[in-house]
């Protein structure tokens, strides 16, 4: 049996075909073979903060823990705001861009910051 057949939920190979849906008789659950594939397209959240808030230019956020200046002995203290940040994409993780006061600009990775 095919893996278009199989129950997505328990993966029972009992499934069957009433008109346009596939039922599983195990688990009762039932799908539509078209709307599978739709729900199995990844959806590009953007930029989350730590606890999965999406992010957007403008915003301000926390920073979480004490971060290390690389190249410096300063260190950005956790509970500090930082104000109007900017998205960007980066292969190595820091995706924010921003102004932290005292210090001056700098990346921040998102994982270690909350939305204010």
């Amino acid at each position: 049996m095919t893996d278009a057949t199989k129950c997505p939920n328990c993966q029972s190979e009992h499934a069957y075909q009433d008109r346009g849906l596939w039922i599983c008789p195990e688990c009762a659950h039932e799908w539509s073979p078209a709307g599978d594939a739709a729900a199995q397209a990844p959806q590009e959240a953007g930029v989350c903060d730590a606890h999965g808030n999406v992010l957007t230019n403008g915003d301000s956020v926390i920073v979480m823990k004490d971060l290390k200046v690389k190249g410096s002995s300063s260190v950005v203290k956790g509970g500090t705001k930082v104000r109007n940040i900017r998205l960007q994409e980066a292969t190595d993780g820091h995706n924010i861009a921003c102004k932290i006061d005292g210090i001056g600009a700098m990346n921040l990775k998102s994982e270690f910051v909350k939305k204010a």
